[in-house]
C-alpha cells in the first residue's frame, strides 16, 4: 500500500513520485540556499577571485554531473551491484588508505580527507558510505544462515569495520565513522543478527566512542563546547553560538531569502556543515520544518521500497534500500542536531543540500539505486523478468 500510494506513470514508465520529488526538492532548495549562504565568503576569498557566484556555479556543475551519474547508474541492475559490492568496498578501503599516504592526500584545516585527481577533488569517506551500504547488504545476504553466530556471523564484519574505523579516525573523520557504523550495524540487525549480540555490540561501541572522546583533547573540546557554547563564545563554542543566533533571528518566518547576517563571515562553513542555520535565519521555523518533513518523507519512502522488496523475496535490494534510508536519516539527523546544539559539532554535511561535489554525487548515486530497486519491484509485480 505504501509503495503504490505514490505511483506515477510517465510514458509507460512507473516510478515512485514521492521519492523522486522529495530528492528533487532537496536538491533544488539546496542549490538556492548554497548560493545565498556562500555569497559573502566567495566575495572575500582569494581562491574565488572575488566572484560572488563562485560556489553557485561549482555547485550547479556538481549537480548536473550528479544527475547525469544518477541516470547512468539507474541502468545498472541490482544483481550487478551485488556482484560488485565486495570489490567496490575493497576499492573504498584502498582509497581511505591512499588519503593517509604522504604526498597523495590533501589536507584542509588539519584534516586529510581528500584525493586530488587533477580536474577534481574526491572525498573517499563520502564514497565509502555508499560502498558500505552495498557491502553490508551483500555480506548479510551471504551470511544469512550464520547471523545467529557470534564467531562466524558477526566477528568478520566487526573486524572489517575496525579497519575502516582506524583509517577514518586517522584522517580524522569521526562523523563519517559514526554514519558508516550505523549503516553497517543497522543492516546487520535488519538482516536478522542475533538481538543479544546486537545489544552487546551496541554497548561496546558506546564504550569505544566514549574512550575515543576522552583520549582526544580535540574531541573533548568539541563535547564541552557543545554542552555550553556560551562559556567560550569566541573559542570552542564559536560555531554553535552563531548557529543558535541565526535560528533565533529567524523566528517563525525568517528574515527573508538573502537577508542572513550570520553568513556575513560570522558563521563558519555556512554553505556546508551549517547550511541549516542559514535556512533557519532566512526562512525561519517554517523553512526548517519543511526541510525536516521532506527528509522524513524521503526516508519513509525508502523504507517502503525496502519493505516491498522483502515481500517479493529480494533480500539484497531490500537491505540496500533500507541501508540508504538509514544513511540519509542518520546523517541528516546528526547534521540537524549539530546545527541546533543538540549534538557535538561534527564535519557532516546535510545530504542532497550542502555544498560539496563528492557528497552530492554520492547522494544522487544512492537515489538512483533506490529508484532502481523500486523499478525492479514494480517490474516483478507486473510479472516481468529482470
Amino acid at each position: 500500500m505504501l509503495l503504490s500510494a505514490d505511483t506515477h506513470r510517465q510514458g509507460g514508465f512507473e516510478y515512485d513520485a514521492g521519492l523522486l520529488w522529495a530528492a528533487i526538492a532537496l536538491l533544488g532548495l539546496g542549490l538556492v540556499m548554497v548560493y545565498s549562504a556562500s555569497i559573502a565568503s566567495a566575495e572575500v576569498s582569494r581562491f574565488t577571485g572575488g566572484r560572488s557566484s563562485y560556489f553557485l556555479s561549482r555547485h550547479l556543475i556538481f549537480l548536473v554531473a550528479s544527475v547525469g551519474l544518477g541516470l547512468f547508474l539507474f541502468q545498472v541492475p541490482m544483481s550487478t551491484w551485488q556482484r560488485l559490492a565486495p570489490w567496490l568496498f575493497l576499492a573504498g578501503v584502498a582509497s581511505l588508505a591512499l588519503v593517509l599516504l604522504p604526498g597523495t592526500g590533501r589536507e584542509v584545516n588539519g584534516a586529510r580527507r581528500w584525493l586530488s585527481l587533477g580536474i577534481a577533488t574526491v572525498q573517499p569517506s563520502e564514497v565509502m558510505k555508499f560502498f558500505a551500504v552495498l557491502y553490508a547488504a551483500d555480506y548479510t545476504v551471504r551470511k544469512s544462515a550464520l547471523m545467529q553466530s557470534f564467531k562466524r556471523g558477526l566477528m568478520p564484519m566487526v573486524g572489517v569495520m575496525l579497519v575502516v574505523g582506524w583509517l577514518l579516525l586517522h584522517e580524522p573523520d569521526f562523523g563519517a565513522f559514526v554514519v558508516i557504523t550505523c549503516i553497517a550495524m543497522g543492516i546487520l540487525f535488519l538482516g536478522g543478527m542475533n538481538a543479544k549480540w546486537f545489544a552487546g555490540l551496541g554497548v561496546l561501541l558506546a564504550i569505544g566512542f566514549a574512550g575515543l572522546v576522552v583520549s582526544s583533547p580535540y574531541r573533548m573540546q568539541r563535547i564541552f563546547g557543545f554542552m555550553d557554547p556560551w562559556a567560550d563564545p569566541y573559542g570552542r563554542g564559536y560555531q554553535l553560538s552563531h548557529a543558535l543566533i541565526a535560528f533565533g533571528r529567524g523566528e517563525w518566518l525568517g528574515v527573508g531569502l538573502g537577508g542572513s547576517i550570520e553568513k556575513l563571515m560570522y558563521l563558519p562553513e555556512a554553505h556546508t556543515d551549517f547550511l541549516l542555520a542559514v535556512i533557519g535565519e532566512e526562512l525561519g521555523f517554517v523553512g526548517v520544518t519543511l526541510v525536516i518533513m521532506i527528509f522524513a518523507w524521503l526516508v519513509l519512502r525508502a523504507l517502503a521500497v525496502g519493505r516491498k522488496a522483502v515481500t517479493l523475496e529480494r533480500p539484497f535490494p531490500a537491505l540496500v534500500a533500507q541501508g540508504i534510508a538509514l544513511w540519509i536519516g542518520v546523517q541528516s539527523l546528526i547534521n540537524m542536531g549539530v546545527n541546533l546544539g543538540l549534538l557535538p559539532t561534527k564535519g557532516l554535511t546535510l545530504p542532497l543540500m550542502s555544498f560539496g561535489g563528492t557528497g552530492i554525487m554520492v547522494n544522487c548515486a544512492a537515489m538512483a539505486v533506490l529508484l532502481r530497486v523500486d523499478w525492479e519491484n514494480r517490474a516483478l509485480m507486473r510479472g516481468e523478468t529482470l
